[in-house]
């Protein structure tokens, strides 16, 4: 008799390779710091619709530093797996896509009018969602970014809430909307591990000029890393039609 037939177990390990008890714990400690930023996230949701902006966007700067460690650690302590690429997405997603466009709404409420709030704050959010889904399914690029990533996106808005930046509503708006874009947009941008390997003494202009005028600053910076985008895509146009 010909019986049903047999599959096999549909069960896949979270940990692909040797599960030791020891590589278990390094995993569990990766997730750990994932989960942690999932819930700096809806923390700052919570606090943002209770009028506590600048705690929540702290929380979105935490959320930020959070992403950045755990893909690293992941790599470093031999335990990245395709789940913890999953749970890293879905958490940016949470973050980036759901807690970052509240922030930036309670941010603007009261400056511009709700509905365009809404609007540009739906802008961040699909933003983000679109970035994420073309990221998950790209080609790698281990030089450079294609489109501004999310964790950036919010570190920008969150340190822009924190430090209380001063711009006309309509111009405030105007930046939001630009970074969203910025975000699905094609042009490279450099990895943060790229741009830590800037001599030293270039790093000395922004610290010292932030003391001067931390807003302004704040700002040339945003302006300069979202203008290298095109400036990279142009100079690798004009590379490739030289060749």
């Amino acid at each position: 008799m010909t019986g049903a037939p047999t599959t096999g177990s549909l069960s896949i390990p979270l940990l692909p390779g040797e599960r030791t008890a020891a590589r278990r714990a390094r995993f569990a400690l990766v997730q750990a710091c994932s989960l942690i930023g999932l819930s700096l996230g809806v923390a700052a949701i919570f606090l943002a619709i209770n009028g506590h902006v600048q705690s929540a966007a702290a929380c979105l700067v935490a959320y930020a530093a959070c992403d950045g460690f755990d893909g690293a650690l992941a790599r470093r302590l031999g335990v990245a797996s395709p789940f913890g690429a999953q749970m890293d997405s879905l958490v940016d997603m949470s973050s980036t896509g759901i807690a970052a466009p509240v922030v930036v709404y309670a941010a603007l409420h009261g400056s511009v009018p709700p509905a365009a709030a809404a609007v540009t704050a739906g802008l961040v959010a699909s933003g983000a969602a679109i970035r994420l889904a073309r990221f998950n399914v790209s080609p790698k690029d281990g030089r450079f970014f294609c489109g501004v990533p999310t964790t950036i996106a919010t570190a920008m808005l969150a340190f822009a809430v924190l430090i209380g930046v001063t711009l006309p509503g309509m111009a405030m708006l105007a930046g939001v909307a630009l970074l969203a874009f910025a975000m699905v947009s094609s042009f490279p941008y450099a990895k943060l591990a790229k741009i830590a390997t800037l001599p030293p003494w270039l790093w000395l202009i922004p610290v010292v000029a932030g003391f001067y005028d931390v807003q302004l600053t704040f700002a040339a910076l945003v302006l300069i890393y979202l203008a290298s985008g095109p400036i990279i895509w142009l100079r690798q146009r004009s590379a490739g039609r030289t060749v």
